[in-house]
Parts: structure tokens; sequence; C-alpha cells
């Protein structure tokens, strides 16, 4: 049977403020917690001191060259892009009553550039980043006061670009609040278990009001969360390591299970009461939380195994979460497994826990593309990539799953999130600048350019099966 995706579906890339667009004290921006960590998310707060270097000062200087990116993206067919709004480009302390107009202006420009090639914007409200004065002055997501001033930006975006964008999402990789606290709720200084689910209970009820606002605002608007998929497999087939696997990952379906069915499940109430957590609510925390996404977007690169025993749990770093290694899987240069059928398994696990639309927001393959003498850039590797998990997607639609959309990441290279990289590339467009800063930041396709155009330009009968 000829591989043929449903007329609807969305193709396309991903990208985010803090890793492509530079320009990082342009028009009126504040500094965000991004500017603050050069070594990127695990890494740690650096004061900015005056002639110092952030990689993503610059980034590749989408700010500037989106025209000439758009372009490219449309050439290969985009029928969706996936953006973040830099909170701290519109409120730039994040406590302003009202929001930075320069900033509004730059998306005004983005979205409508989008629309001249009939790309759909996605937007994520909060990719990362948040302004950095709410983490100095309010110490973050700790801080009730944060819910209002997130509702505050968010009700001003919706407002803004109500008749331009018609897809958002709350926070990205929600989940990884569990791994990076300062990124995911800003939060420094080691912080507790506890401290990090009252930040975290904190950004569930504001996901809650921007869900009401946005279905307020626009009506004929949808909006989903965003999880990092850190899908896990038991390393056997021993009751115990079943078990350690479902426990493992509902630590990161929890997030969903909040955002999808609007309140806290009871396996984390009961884990709450045995690690002695105790969360500080309001009543109104309740209304807010039944107010759930519409959808639920995913990234997913890697999975992994879990077991109950320790001494097998040779674990190691993969994207956010760790993961005790695969032995049936070969790994990326940065050892991150590679398994396109656990993109069909997370598909159906998630449709069957939540029966809502589903859209893969994040995969992609991160490499150290080097041109030939010629220039070119033969990048095999992440043609086969793609291509195997696109067929898995495809699997998954027969399987009855609804897929909104794919939006590769990094469909121009851009910084890495994990370790603030220029070497880890994904692009399908090469764009010249080096880990030192140097660099012209011209674009140049790769082979790959030339593939994805020809995957959507069919619908996805070029794949190979």
């Amino acid at each position: 049977m000829e591989i043929q995706f449903p007329a609807p579906f969305l193709w396309g890339g991903a990208l985010a403020a803090n890793q492509a667009e530079g320009a990082y004290q342009e028009d009126g921006k504040g500094l965000s917690t991004s500017d603050l960590q050069p070594a990127g998310i695990f890494g740690p707060v650096v004061a900015r001191q005056p002639g110092d270097f952030n990689i993503k000062d610059i980034a590749i200087d989408f700010y500037h060259r989106y025209p000439e990116d758009i372009a490219l993206f449309a050439e290969m067919g985009f029928t969706c892009l996936r953006v973040s709004v830099a909170w701290s480009r519109i409120f730039p302390q994040g406590d302003e009553l009202l929001p930075n107009e320069a900033g509004l202006a730059w998306y005004d420009k983005l979205f409508d550039e989008l629309a001249r090639y009939n790309i759909q914007p996605l937007v994520t409200l909060s990719h990362y980043e948040m302004p950095w004065g709410l983490v100095k002055n309010y110490g973050g997501w700790a801080n009730r006061q944060v819910i209002g001033f997130f509702e505050r930006y968010a009700r001003a975006v919706f407002s803004r670009y109500r008749h331009k964008v018609k897809l958002w999402l709350t926070f990205n990789e929600i989940n990884m609040s569990l791994h990076a606290p300062l990124t995911g709720v800003g939060l420094e200084n080691d912080p507790s278990p506890t401290e990090i689910y009252q930040a975290i209970h904190h950004q569930l009820v504001a996901s809650g009001l921007a869900v009401k606002a946005c279905h307020s605002l626009i009506p004929q608007g949808r909006i989903g969360n965003m999880l990092l998929g850190g899908l896990l497999y038991p390393l056997s087939c021993k009751p115990e390591d079943v078990f350690a696997a479902l426990q493992e990952n509902r630590r990161w379906l929890f997030f969903g299970d909040v955002q999808c069915r609007g309140d806290y499940p009871g396996y984390m109430k009961r884990y709450f009461r045995e690690q002695g957590i105790s969360l500080q609510t309001e009543p109104s925390d309740a209304v807010a939380l039944r107010y759930t996404v519409d959808f639920v977007s995913f990234s997913y690169y890697m999975s992994g195994c879990a077991t109950a025993d320790a001494s097998e749990a040779q674990k190691r770093r993969g994207n956010i979460l760790d993961m005790v290694p695969n032995p049936h899987l070969s790994s990326s240069e940065w050892g991150w497994q590679i398994d396109p059928i656990g993109l069909r398994t997370l598909l159906n696990t998630l449709w069957d826990r939540y029966q809502k639309p589903l859209f893969i927001v994040e995969n992609g393959l991160g490499a150290q593309d080097r041109p030939d003498c010629d220039g070119h850039i033969h990048d095999d590797y992440r043609i086969r990539y793609i291509n195997d998990h696109l067929v898995q997607v495809w699997e998954a639609i027969n399987d009855g799953v609804e897929v909104l959309g794919y939006t590769y990441w990094g469909p121009i290279d851009l910084v890495s999130a994990s370790k603030a990289e220029m070497s880890k590339r994904y692009g399908f467009i090469y764009v010249d600048r080096q880990q030192d800063g140097s660099g012209t930041l011209a674009r140049r396709r790769k082979k790959s350019f030339y593939w994805y155009r020809d995957v959507i330009n069919s619908r996805g009968a070029t794949l190979k099966r």
C-alpha cells in the first residue's frame, strides 16, 4: 500500500526564539533566563558583562533574516511553522502593566511574512525562557504572582494576534522542569522537590488560565500543551521492571494527565503523600485546572529503558531525561538512541490515554554536518532518520490515531538547547556560523532540503518503507 498522508496534515518545522532569533537586546527586549545561561539549559547562571559572549545573542540572526528563511521554508512546501514568542520581548521585566509595542510589532511582521506563503504559525507562549526580572525579583514560578503575570502576557498576545494565529501551545516540554528547574520554572540554588512541584503547580494553573483566555479571545483558535515524550520500556520482562517503567513514564505523563483531564491523578497524590510534598493551593486553582487543552503536542527524539535493579541502571544523559540504554538500538553522535517504532508506540499510547488530537512538534537528528570540497552537504543519515520516523507516523495514522501534523525540529541550523552548541546541527538548511561566533551566517541547502520538499509535495508517497 502506497503511503499517503491525509490532505489536512500539516508539514513544517519548529524553531525557538532563544535559539534562533538573536537580537537579544533590540527593540526594548529584556533579559531572559536563556540570556544568562551561555552554556545551555543545564548550565549555570552567568551575570552579563559588557562585551561578553553568548552565542545565543546573535544565534542565527533569524530576527533580521526571517524573510529569507521563510522563503526557503516555503520552497520546501511548509504549511506550518512552529515558533515561540520571547516573553521578555513583550514584557521586558515580566511585571509591566503594558506590553512593549516594538516587540509586538516584530511578531506582527513575522506572522505577516508567513501568511504571504500560506504557512500557518503554531506559536509557543513560553519556550525554555522567561523574563529574568521574574526570577530575580519574584523567585520565578515559586511565587503565585507569576501566574497573573503570565496570564497578562498570554492575553496580550492572544488579543494582538487573534486574526493571525489560530494554533497555540502553552509551555514547551513542561515536564522538563523536573530536570532543569531554572529553565523550566525559574528556580535557582538546587531547589527541593517540594519547591519544584509547587512551582510546577503554579505553571499548570497558569496553563489552564491561558486555555481559558485563548478560547475567550480567539473562538476559532485551538490551544495545546507540549510534553517531552520520554518513552521508557522495561529493561526486561521481570514484573519489577515493567512496574518501574510504568512509574517512570508517569513522571512525565502526569503533566499531560492534569492538562487533559483537569485534575491531579491518584498516583501523583500518593507520590506527594509518601514523599512528604504538600502543595499550597487556593480554591480557584481547581477551577483553572479544569480548562483543558484542545490537543496534545510533544517532542520525540529517542526512547530508553527503566529497571528496578539499581545495579543495572547505567544511565546516560539523553535529551533531558536520564535513561537506561536499550541494548537493541543504535545511537546518534550525541548518544541519543534511534527508535522510529517508538514514535508509533508513543502516538498510540497518548491517543489511547487522552483521545485528543496529537501533534508531533519536535523530532529530528543532530549531527556534525560537514560540507564537502564543493560546499555540498550530503546528510543521508538525516534523511534515513526522518524517513523511518515518518513511516511510523503513517502507521499510527492507520492505527486510528488522529495526528494533526509534523514540525521537524530545527529545519534550519540553530543553537542547541542543552549545551548551546552550533556544532550540533539539525537543519535542512546549513547556516555558516561556528561555535566561536565566526562565519558569514549565509544559508545553504543540504541534500535533505530537496528530499523533505519531495516528501511534502507527494504527501509522503516518496517515503521508503
